[in-house]
């Protein structure tokens, strides 16, 4: 094989190993999921669903979990002022880690009319892994305050979770093993699909210009060699 098809192949080679290594780099998994809240409201039961979305974005050490509903769940039987309505939740973790996380948000931006099923804002909050591996994300409990009063409302349907992160406790613990701070070099490690993207994406990157240093060697050997 001549120097310069050697050359081109080493290129070709590092090219198609950058390709793989980003495309095995894990991913988050997320999906909506009808959620079916039964609601103790001042005025009575009442029951609703709303397909539930939450989202998980890296945050410092920690993540910004976001949870969304796409109908609205309960009503009031009189008007509710802008700013009148209060909402927040828990999102259950589960598999890796356990417990609970609060999501708050806004008040409502708008009136809502009466008798009107209530759009919930998008509620958020922070999420610092304590376990490291896979960690379930599901739809808590609903609580709604207005004018005075208390509205809870509680998933009934034993929804399934709508995200699940792999991730790596704060302080680098073992599995099923909870740890908080920093690693010994006083950094924060990385954690969770979203790093493991870009540091898999830099080590492809790092092939890539190997190839390419291998190929001007070469061709420079070449050339010296013709010399």
């Amino acid at each position: 094989m001549t120097y310069h098809k050697r050359s081109a192949a080493l290129a070709s080679a590092a090219a198609l190993a950058g390709s793989a290594v980003l495309m095995a780099a894990p991913v988050a998994r997320a999906a909506v999921v009808d959620v079916n809240y039964h609601c103790k409201t001042p005025i009575g039961d009442k029951s609703a669903v709303s397909p539930i979305d939450i989202k998980g974005a890296r945050s410092g050490s920690g993540y910004r979990i976001t949870m969304s509903w796409q109908k609205g769940v309960s009503s009031s039987p009189v008007e509710l002022g802008k700013g009148a309505m209060n909402p927040s939740a828990t999102v259950e973790l589960g598999g890796a880690d356990s417990g609970t996380i609060t999501v708050t948000g806004p008040a409502n931006q708008a009136a809502i009319p009466a008798n009107t099923p209530i759009k919930i804002n998008d509620l958020s909050g922070t999420y610092t892994p304590k376990k490291t591996g896979k960690v379930t994300f599901t739809a808590g409990v609903l609580t709604i305050t207005a004018l005075g009063t208390t509205t809870t409302c509680t998933p009934s349907n034993g929804p399934g979770p709508s995200l699940t992160l792999d991730v790596t406790a704060v302080g680098g613990g073992t599995p099923g093993s909870a740890s908080s701070g920093t690693d010994p070099g006083g950094q924060l490690p990385q954690t969770g699909p979203e790093d493991s993207v870009i540091a898999l994406g830099t080590l492809g990157g790092t092939v890539l210009l190997g190839g390419a240093a291998g190929v001007l060697w070469l061709t420079r050997r070449n050339q010296a060699v013709r010399r």
